[in-house]
């Protein structure tokens, strides 16, 4: 597959993932406090489809690893809001095994191994561990917003995600920086914006709340 298209799938998910964010910052901005509209969760959903199938194409197990762990995180969150049951059983279907086929096809193909995996010619294994520690601590906001919300019933975005969110992000922007990759770049350098945002939003959010008190 040629390097452009390989690109634009991942710009396609990272303009998914910006819009998202834009969207939810948009609605709490209006609103005055962080809201979780169930939108966003579908385009995360999405996104992490299309960013899973970038990281196969580019041999990236560090972004790869990142969409493999929240991918069923969003689906989760979108189950809590009651919109999960409403799509049709066969997408539900392919979508839940979606990174399972890629996984099994990638072995019994011969297309790559756990030596390639983390050892690609490309990416030495410093730069490798450092996206992978990068993704992981971004992915961990998800799993403690998932357990928060398991907690509470209901799907929410408490501000302990959006500070993990920034560090997270800055690691990972240090990773594109490094791996030269212009879509992790350009999806994180707006991330990074919102994330920031939101936890002023949440402050004033908690200012008012007080005052009322």
């Amino acid at each position: 597959m040629s390097s452009w298209l390989i690109y634009s799938i991942g710009f396609i998910a990272q303009l998914l993932f910006s819009g998202r964010l834009l969207l939810q910052w948009l609605l709490s901005e209006k609103s005055k406090k962080v809201v979780t509209p169930s939108v966003f969760w579908k385009l995360s959903l999405l996104a992490s489809f299309l960013l899973f199938v970038y990281g196969y194409l580019r041999d990236d197990f560090a972004i790869m690893l990142g969409q493999a762990l929240t991918y069923y995180i969003y689906i989760r969150n979108l189950q809590l809001q009651g919109e999960w049951q409403k799509a049709n059983k066969i997408v539900q279907i392919f979508l839940l095994i979606f990174p399972i086929i890629i996984v099994i096809y990638g072995y019994n193909n011969g297309e790559y191994d756990v030596e390639k995996l983390f050892k690609n010619d490309a990416i030495p294994l410093w730069l490798l561990v450092l996206g992978i520690v990068a993704q992981i601590i971004f992915t961990l906001r998800f799993i403690y917003q998932w357990l928060y919300s398991e907690k509470n019933k209901s799907s929410e975005l408490p501000v302990g995600f959006w500070r993990m969110s920034v560090v997270g992000a800055a690691l990972i922007l240090t990773y594109a920086i490094l791996r030269e990759d212009p879509v992790l770049f350009v999806g994180h350098c707006a991330g990074l914006i919102i994330y920031i945002r939101n936890i002023f939003i949440w402050k004033r959010q908690l200012d008012g709340a007080n005052k009322e008190k």
